[in-house]
């Protein structure tokens, strides 16, 4: 049988207890929400939802095209304008996905000859553009500056750092500006995936990059997505001028692939004008991950301290994990559970999102659930 492994692997999996199955969730779950990614609480927020609404009655239902044909519309550019003056950037270009953004990034900045100096905890969407761009790829430690350089020193020609600007397993930062400076030192680009900064961090949630002082730079890329704090879909890459134009004519993943829909485009478009007249939600983001980290700990449980909106917990195995997180559902709570092999390094996790929108009161709750279901 042609695919006859499959079912090999399956078994291998059932018996490693790594099966993943999808859990189709209704529009009105009684559960708190602290697994998704909708960071400052747009998602279901009525000007976010008429936006799309309205987008969707204008243009359509989809945007009928790639980029290059029919697929940009009006909104589209209206939403780049927006997006790049709100980072500090020259200019931006959406796609119909994050992940679709970063392969077009590190594939299109990264041409046969180059060197890519990757961070050891990127997410699976720089890896897979690692892999299929056409320059070396060199992984190196999580977020060690000094590896980054020695790398550097290696290569004659060009190059390019990537990494997540917040890495979403255990919510940590890069050190966005010692990685520019070694950059600055040898030449090369820094790309940086900023897909749990916007948002959450710098001016009003302008990002990890605007934070560091690296807005507007024209040796940074900078991407993100639209489905997180933005409580949308899509993704962006922003930057300098040619390196947009750039992607236009030479990424494969914006040449090649149907617009992001209308409706998406309305959504986040609305949502950060939303953002813009309140400022304050990305503080709030952070003060709830910064709250949740902190009884957790005091709690007796393995907590990274959050440098945004990302708060994890360390479970003793993946089936403890598994367990637990059902638990926590089973007593009224969602929290993400993150386990090999999606965790590079092996160890267990629940991940918990905090929104600004959560009250203090369901802060109390999910730290009564999570401590009293623990294993």
């Amino acid at each position: 049988m042609a695919f006859g492994w499959i079912e090999e692997q399956a078994l291998l999996r059932r018996a490693a207890g790594l099966v993943r199955t999808l859990r189709p969730r209704p529009a009105d779950s009684p559960l708190l929400d602290l697994a998704s990614n909708d960071y400052l609480g747009l998602a279901r927020h009525p000007e976010v939802t008429e936006g799309a609404a309205r987008a969707a009655r204008t243009w359509g239902g989809g945007a009928t095209g790639s980029r290059l044909v029919t697929g940009s519309t009006a909104l589209h550019t209206e939403l780049e304008a927006e997006l790049a003056d709100f980072c500090g950037v020259e200019a931006a270009l959406v796609f119909s996905s994050g992940y679709a953004a970063n392969l077009a990034a590190v594939t299109a900045l990264a041409p046969h000859g180059s060197l890519i100096v990757s961070d050891a905890g990127n997410h699976a969407s720089l890896i897979d553009g690692c892999r299929l761009a056409r320059g070396t790829t060199q992984v190196v430690g999580h977020t060690d500056p000094d590896a980054v350089d020695k790398a550097l020193r290696t290569q004659d020609g060009p190059a390019v750092v990537v990494s997540d600007t917040v890495f979403s397993v255990d919510g940590d930062a890069a050190p966005l500006g010692a990685l520019a400076g070694v950059c600055r030192e040898h030449g090369a680009g820094l790309l940086v995936d900023d897909a749990h900064g916007l948002g959450v961090l710098g001016d009003g949630g302008r990002g990890a990059a605007h934070a560091a002082g690296l807005a507007g730079a024209r040796d940074v890329v900078v991407t993100a997505t639209l489905s997180k704090s933005l409580g949308s879909q899509g993704g962006v890459v922003l930057g300098p001028a040619p390196v947009i134009d750039h992607l236009v004519n030479a990424a494969r993943t914006f040449i090649f692939d149907t617009g992001l829909a209308p409706a998406a485009v309305g959504a986040a478009l609305a949502a950060l004008r939303l953002l813009r007249r309140e400022p304050e939600r990305a503080a709030r983001a952070r003060a709830v991950a910064a709250e949740l980290h902190s009884r957790l700990t005091a709690g007796g449980m393995a907590s990274v301290r959050p440098d945004a909106a990302v708060v994890s917990v360390r479970a003793p195995s993946p089936e403890g994990a598994v367990r637990w997180a059902a638990e926590c559902r089973a007593a009224g709570l969602a929290v993400g559970c993150f386990r090999p092999p999606s965790v590079p390094d092996g160890v267990s996790r629940l991940r918990l999102t905090a929104r600004a929108d959560l009250s203090g009161e369901q802060v109390d709750h999910a730290v009564q659930v999570i401590g009293g279901t623990r294993p």
